[in-house]
C-alpha cells in the first residue's frame, strides 16, 4: 500500500486568524463553546482525523487594550478539562494538549495526562512546549522568563521524569485477587526517586500505566535545541515551515538526528502546519481568503507581529522596512520566519503585521483537487509524515475541507476510510513503549 497521510486539526484556538470569529457565519464564541466544539470534534472524527490538538496560553497576553479588545482568543477553556469532556462524545479520534515544562511540575502532568488516557481508552498525547510567551512567567511568582536555553536544558529533564513516572506501574501490576484480598502486587510497582539538576520526585505516580504506555509526544519547534530535543524524545512534531523545501530540510535534519541518537526515524511522524481554505474554484478560495485578511485590524496586527518577534515594533515607521530586531526570550522559529518574510519579500511594517494578524505561514488556498495535489506532493516529496490542518473560520471552513478535501484524499487511497485501530498509537502507527523498570 502507498504511504498515507495523516491529518491531525489544531483547535485552540479553533482558528488561528485574528479576522475569524467576524468571518459572515462564524460562530463569535467557538473558542469557548462545549456545544460548538462537541460538533467540530465529531466531524473530525467522522472524517477519521488522527488527532484534535489544543494548545494552551497561561496568561492574556500582555496587549494594548486596543489590539487586546479585537481577540478571540481572549477567553478559552483550560485542555484538561475540555479534553475531559470531548473524550466522553467520541470514541477514537486522538486528543492531544499542550503542557508547559517551564511553569508546571513533572508529576502533574504525568497524572493529568495518565488519567486522560484511561479516560478516553488511550487516546491521549502531550505536547511538550517550554513556552515561549514571556508575560505567562508573572502568573507564576517570576518577574522574567528563563532564557531559552534554559527552557530546553529543563524540558529534557522533565521529559525523563515524566515518561518514568508513567513506567510506576507494570502493566501486570494489578491483579485484583479478590479470594486472596489482594488488588495489586508491590514488587510490580517501581519508585522513581528522581534527584537531578532542577526536580526531585519521589513517585511511584497514584495511577496505573497509562493504556498506551505513554501518552505521545508531540513536540514543536525550529531552533537547534528545539531540533535536538524532537529528535530526543517526539514521537509527533508540530513543524512550522512554509516551503517545501524548508520542509523536506527539516524533516531530514530532525530524522537523522533521530537516527544518530539511535531511535527509527519512522517512529517520528513530520506534521507541518497548514491554513486551508477551500472552494468550489481556486478564485473563490481566493476571495475567501482576501476576505478573511481584510477582517483584521492593524492595531491588533502589529502587537501580533511583535508578539512573534520579541519585540515591540509599533512605535517604528507603519509604511517603513522592518529594522534590525534584537534577539530575545520569544519562539525563535516564529521570529526566524517573520524576519525571513520581511527580508524576502521586501515588506513594510504594516503588511507585516497584516501577516502576523492573519496568517502567514503555510496555506493552501484552492479547490479539493488542487489542495489534495498538494498535500500529495508534499508527502512524496518527503517532506511531511502528515499535516495538522488549521481552519480560517468555524463551523463552515471546517466543513469544507471535511466534506470535499478528505473525500478527495480517501479516493487516491492517500487517507483512510475507517480506523485502523483504538488509540492514538494506532493511528499514527507508533509502538507502545516498552516499560523500562518491569519487562
Amino acid at each position: 500500500m502507498a504511504k498515507q497521510l495523516h491529518l491531525g486539526a489544531f483547535m485552540r484556538p479553533v482558528s488561528i486568524h485574528t479576522g475569524a470569529w467576524r468571518y459572515p457565519g462564524a460562530l463569535p464564541d467557538a473558542n469557548f463553546s462545549l456545544a460548538a466544539i462537541q460538533r467540530f470534534i465529531r466531524s473530525l472524527e467522522a472524517a477519521k482525523f488522527d488527532y484534535f490538538f489544543m494548545a494552551d496560553h497561561l496568561g492574556v497576553l500582555n496587549l494594548p487594550r486596543q489590539a487586546l479588545m479585537r481577540s478571540h482568543t481572549v477567553t478559552s477553556f483550560e485542555p484538561f478539562t475540555l479534553l475531559s469532556a470531548l473524550a466522553g462524545v467520541t470514541e477514537r479520534i486522538g486528543l492531544v494538549a499542550t503542557a508547559s515544562t517551564t511553569y508546571d511540575e513533572p508529576f502533574h502532568v504525568a497524572r493529568r495526562f495518565a488519567s486522560l488516557d484511561h479516560i478516553s481508552g488511550g487516546r491521549t498525547g502531550w505536547n511538550v512546549v517550554t513556552t515561549s510567551n514571556p508575560d505567562s512567567s508573572r502568573n507564576f511568582g517570576l518577574e522574567t522568563q528563563p532564557d531559552h536555553a534554559a527552557r530546553y536544558h529543563r524540558a529534557r529533564e522533565f521529559h525523563d521524569v515524566v515518561t518514568g513516572l508513567w513506567d510506576s506501574f507494570a502493566d501486570d501490576a494489578f491483579v485484583m485477587d479478590a479470594a486472596k484480598g489482594i488488588y495489586f502486587d508491590p514488587a510490580r510497582m517501581h519508585a522513581l526517586n528522581h534527584k537531578g539538576e532542577h526536580f526531585s520526585v519521589s513517585g511511584p505516580l497514584n495511577i496505573a500505566r497509562p493504556v498506551q504506555g505513554w501518552p505521545v509526544i508531540f513536540q514543536a519547534g525550529a531552533s537547534d535545541p528545539g531540533r535536538q530535543l524532537a529528535a530526543e524524545t517526539a514521537e509527533a512534531v508540530f513543524a512550522a515551515e512554509s516551503t517545501l523545501e524548508g520542509s523536506k530540510a527539516y524533516y531530514d535534519d530532525v530524522k537523522g538526528r533521530a537516527a544518530t541518537v539511535g531511535r527509527n526515524p519512522d517512529h517520528i511522524k513530520i506534521m507541518p502546519a497548514v491554513f486551508l481554505v477551500v472552494g468550489d474554484t481556486v478564485e473563490e478560495a481566493r476571495a475567501k481568503r482576501a476576505k478573511l485578511d481584510s477582517l483584521v485590524h492593524y492595531d491588533s496586527g502589529i502587537h501580533s507581529l511583535s508578539g512573534m518577534l520579541g519585540h515591540d515594533v509599533s512605535g517604528f515607521d507603519p509604511d517603513g522596512p522592518l529594522p534590525d530586531i534584537p534577539e530575545s526570550n520569544a519562539s525563535k522559529s516564529s521570529r526566524r520566519f517573520m524576519i525571513e518574510l520581511a527580508r524576502a519579500e521586501n515588506l513594510t511594517i504594516r503588511q507585516l503585521a497584516a501577516k502576523a494578524g492573519s496568517y502567514g505561514g503555510l496555506a493552501f488556498v484552492g479547490t479539493a483537487k488542487t489542495i489534495a495535489d498538494e498535500m500529495q506532493h508534499w508527502l512524496e516529496q518527503a517532506a511531511c509524515d502528515g499535516f495538522t490542518t488549521m481552519f480560517p473560520y468555524l463551523p463552515e471552513g471546517l466543513e469544507d475541507f471535511t466534506g470535499k478535501v478528505v473525500p478527495e484524499l480517501q479516493a487516491r487511497g492517500l487517507f483512510r476510510t475507517e480506523y485502523e485501530g483504538e488509540t492514538l498509537r494506532d493511528h499514527l502507527g507508533l509502538p507502545r513503549p516498552d516499560n523500562r523498570f518491569f519487562a
